[in-house]
């Protein structure tokens, strides 16, 4: 049964699953396969397969390393898994708390470029119920970043995750474009999940010479020419630009540590964005609390309201 952000409990998969492709930047072939773990693991990332010892990375804030073409994460050897944002979107979406993601490649495989593959296989072994009271990061307070015309800010909101995006490109097939949604499973599943990563066909060339998106194809991106789409199967929404952006900030915001509770705006943002004011929120003690929820949060219309659960503060600002 999965409830997200309704349950009261932590969660994890019933059994292991794997999933396989290519890096969508580095073109090679790589194997993910997602391990359930005990209350209170978090989510953490496995690297194996370099022909170095296998590292262990937590999936925080604190491990990102790069967030130029994908959110990276790292520790003090360097970089370890990249494009980690679809994954963690997924696990999020669907209110999974504790996994050991383990990837035998560079990074985590693009798929069709979606969160929907991870979602397929989620939900194919199906989601655990652990005993242990689930921790929440609830934002107290609004927090603010803004750097070269972008916008992000966070601010509390009692029902769980709320994301509100909003795009602008100059080009006839986006141009502004807002997206805003409360993320719980059927929603993310149902708006969200399919919405695929997206590229201009006149950035091709430079990304290819920078040693970016060597994996990218048709299968993978919308590419988008001056005056069409180019893939054969069109777009999947009228908005898909702008939901995939929303995807990739749910993926991000993953990064809290534990389950956060508020609401994210992001005006012409992307990774970069999302991170900071992420490392914004959690750098001021003031503006958030870790709290366990101790029963179901129960409200009217399937909504999600802290006040009718029993909130217990956990632990401080080193949340990890």
């Amino acid at each position: 049964m999965t409830r997200g952000m309704q349950a009261g409990r932590q969660t994890t998969l019933r059994e292991q699953v794997s999933i396989s492709g290519i890096g969508v930047h580095s073109g090679s072939p790589v194997t993910v396969t997602i391990h359930p773990a005990e209350a209170n693991t978090g989510i953490v990332f496995l690297r194996c397969g370099s022909g170095r010892k296998d590292r262990e990375l937590a999936a925080t804030f604190r491990s990102v390393t790069a967030t130029e073409f994908a959110t990276v994460l790292g520790d003090h050897e360097g970089p370890a898994v990249s494009t980690t944002e679809h994954v963690l979107a997924a696990l999020f979406g669907l209110g999974v708390d504790n996994v050991i993601i383990e990837v035998d490649g560079p990074e985590v495989p693009i798929m069709d470029g979606s969160a929907a593959p991870f979602v397929e296989a989620i939900d194919q072994v199906g989601i655990a119920l652990l005993s242990e009271s689930r921790r929440c990061i609830r934002v107290l307070k609004p927090v603010q970043v803004k750097s070269n015309g972008c916008y992000g800010e966070l601010w509390p909101y009692a029902r769980g995750l709320r994301v509100e995006t909003e795009i602008e490109f100059d080009h006839p097939l986006i141009g502004r474009q807002r997206f805003t949604l409360d993320v719980e499973p059927n929603g993310f599943r149902r708006e969200l999940a399919r919405a695929r990563t997206f590229g201009f066909m006149r950035d091709v060339t430079k990304l290819w010479s920078a040693g970016y998106a060597l994996g990218a194809s048709f299968e993978n991106t919308v590419v988008i020419a001056e005056d069409r789409v180019l893939n054969a199967e069109g777009v999947r929404f009228v908005d898909e630009f702008v939901r995939h952006k929303a995807v990739d900030a749910i993926g991000d915001l993953a990064l809290a540590g534990a389950p956060l509770i508020g609401a994210y705006r992001s005006v012409r943002g992307g990774h970069k964005l999302n991170h900071a004011v992420l490392t914004a929120l959690m750098a001021d003690p003031a503006a958030w609390t870790v709290a366990e929820v101790e029963e179901p949060l129960r409200r009217p219309r399937g909504h999600v309201d802290l006040t009718a659960g029993h909130l217990v503060p956990a632990y401080g600002p080193d949340v990890s």
